[in-house]
């Protein structure tokens, strides 16, 4: 078992925090103010993501107040972090990440028990000069192996002089390897984008629209995630929404191209066109989850128009960016509240470092509720996080939906999540995953949260294996009823594992899972069935309570084990030598009363880790071993 003291370690690297300006945020404020005290308290989001804040800053929201939209963090230093938490009394401050639509006026019928919602879309002008594709520099990067070049092509176009030619000659592994590029051109902070661009190819591919990004290092994203146009042999026109969330004079449109044009193809792009527009209300994203009357009851996604059938059953129409709906009235007379959860991540922290997340409460999210690559020091304490995740991962038809609780993307370190809530997530509550090239991911500590209906409680893989993850710790956990939350009957592979251990070649070591309480599986409590012996025998594994009646409850490669098969498990295994099988009997688990009865087998049955409160924020008791779970 690692010791406490290098448990301790790795918490003591990302306490403390100086004290700085602290900013407030308030459903009564206005951006014209500047925040420093509650009476002069700032009004919205899009206030909060300008900044700028300085190492040891605050951003506080006022309790029972709530925001539409994303949060996207600044990051702090080693002289202080940079929190956004709450001030006053009441509930947590709570961000949603989801539009209402619980007007009868927000509905439209389309006839046959369908009914539409959308967003009216006002053109403003203009965002580029006349003729932009001809007076816009296009420019290609290409990086080896790819193979590609650029060109006007006077003789082959859709409007007059030109078109864009691209050749290439070898495509390239991913995408980044060739980038073709036009810019630069400015943008306005909240303003809604419509691209439209003519594209043929001479071998029909799945198209990435742009992104819409900064025009040079560090390459900062202007805008969210792209979709998919299908290209053709023929002229056609490709769409694309972008919702601005700076405003800079030096952005650039950006399509990778690596790895989807095809070797020998010559693709054609012509009469660009970027149209500044007011998208009140306008749905720019996937709708991941339609959440009605508070989470009574969800939608249930399908990805035709003609899937639409059942009650209750909704699709996104990605070219009209509107949801149809099948209801036997108009939506908002059957249920008082309508929430639809877009498709993007609740708070956006990629590249971040050094921020603090506590006493928030985000709901409704269609991705991830906090999400982002490359991020260290990171804490996210005391917050919740419900009806998260369902978003369309790849765009057009390819039917992969996504969302975790927290995820902590590619290269990450010293992060840690304490007494947080999770529950209803789509895919994981919490995880830590990266698909390489070369990894690091370690001093990763998740302690004291509460997690229930979820499709997993933790979910861990690296690749490749020039990765590597190290003093990963997952301590002092309740879990429960893993695969019980919406998004389970409407998973192409439903799951249900409170611990879903991927293919994982990457180096591994000192991955701690101890002192946790794991109650029942829809599948499997613990599921690596791709996980080599060796790989399974360094997991660091003890005190934990497990319970599931039926089923496989840990599954191995060639070898399940079913509760009553435990001790076969500890024996053949030689792992988790004082872990316990048995109803950890909770208070009030159907009314999230997840505390211990006096008569607890749970209670005083844990090893003591060096964490020193519980779920609560109460001291562990000194005098006697600590509990298995978060109480």
């Amino acid at each position: 078992m690692l010791n406490a003291a290098r448990v301790l370690l790795g918490v003591l690297l990302m306490s403390g925090s100086a004290f700085g300006a602290r900013y407030h945020v308030s459903n009564a404020g206005s951006d014209a103010n500047d925040g420093l005290s509650p009476e002069a308290a700032w009004a919205s989001l899009e206030r909060v993501n300008l900044g700028p804040y300085q190492p040891g800053d605050a951003v506080l929201f006022r309790r029972g107040d709530s925001w539409r939209g994303q949060l996207r963090p600044r990051s702090g230093s080693e002289a202080g972090y940079v929190t956004y938490g709450a001030y006053g009394e009441g509930p947590k401050p709570l961000l949603l990440g989801s539009v209402a639509r619980n007007s009868p006026e927000d509905w439209t019928d389309e006839g046959n028990g369908i009914w539409s919602s959308g967003g009216a879309l006002r053109v403003l002008g203009e965002a580029l000069p006349q003729g932009a594709d001809d007076t816009l520099e296009w420019r290609l990067h290409r990086e080896e192996p790819a193979e590609a070049t650029t060109s006007w092509d006077e003789a082959d176009f859709d409007s007059a002089p030109a078109s864009c030619r691209v050749e290439c000659a070898a495509s390239g592994e991913s995408g980044n390897r060739i980038q073709l590029y036009i810019g630069p051109f400015a943008i306005e902070r909240g303003k809604l984008y419509r691209l439209s661009v003519r594209a043929k190819c001479t071998a029909p591919f799945r198209m990435a629209m742009p992104h819409m990004m900064m025009m040079g290092a560090p390459w900062s994203s202007y805008s969210g995630g792209t979709g998919v146009s299908e290209v053709r042999e023929d002229w056609t026109t490709c769409t694309q929404l972008y919702l601005a969330n700076t405003t800079a004079d030096d952005t650039r449109l950006t399509w990778y191209l690596g790895a989807a044009l095809p070797t020998g193809a010559v693709l054609h792009l012509d009469s660009l066109s970027l149209e500044a527009c007011d998208g009140s209300g306008w749905l720019a994203a996937d709708v991941g989850n339609i959440i009605l009357n508070e989470g009574e009851r969800c939608g249930v996604k399908v990805w035709n128009a003609e899937d639409l059938q059942e009650p209750g059953q909704y699709w996104y129409d990605e070219a009209q960016h509107l949801v149809k709906l099948v209801c036997p009235q108009n939506p908002a007379t059957l249920y008082e509240s309508i929430e639809l959860a877009i498709r993007e991540h609740m708070i956006d922290q990629g590249g971040c470092s050094y921020v603090v997340y506590e006493n928030l409460r985000l709901l409704y999210g269609g991705a991830h509720g906090i999400g982002g690559g490359s991020t260290h020091h990171i804490i996210v304490r005391d917050c919740d996080f419900g009806f998260i995740g369902g978003g369309d991962q790849m765009g057009g038809d390819r039917t992969v939906r996504f969302g975790n609780g927290v995820e902590f993307w590619g290269a990450a370190h010293d992060n840690l999540v304490e007494r947080c809530r999770f529950w209803e997530i789509y895919d994981a509550a919490l995880t830590n995953q990266s698909g390489g090239p070369e990894t690091p991911e370690y001093n990763l500590i998740y302690r004291n949260n509460l997690i229930w209906n979820s499709e997993y409680s933790f979910e861990y893989w690296n690749r490749p294996e020039a990765s590597e993850t190290y003093n990963v710790q997952f301590v002092n956990n309740t879990c429960l009823n893993a695969g019980h939350g919406w998004g389970h009957t409407q998973r192409p592979d439903p799951s249900g594992r409170h611990l879903c251990f991927y293919n994982s070649p990457a180096r591994a070591w000192d991955i701690v899972v101890s002192n946790n309480i794991f109650f029942e599986a829809k599948s499997h409590a613990f599921y690596a069935p791709g996980w080599t012996d060796e790989q399974i025998d360094a997991l660091v594994m003890d005190h934990n309570c497990w319970y599931q009646a039926e089923g496989v409850m840990i599954d191995f490669k060639d070898s399940p084990y079913t509760m009553a098969e435990f001790a076969r498990y500890q024996a053949e295994r030689n792992k988790e030598p004082r872990s316990i099988c048995a109803d950890p009997l909770f208070v009030g688990a159907a009314g999230l009363d997840f505390r211990l009865r006096p008569e607890s087998p749970c209670l005083n049955a844990g090893a003591d880790l060096g964490v020193p409160d519980d779920f609560t924020g109460a001291a562990r008791p000194a005098d006697r071993p600590p509990s298995i779970g978060a109480y």
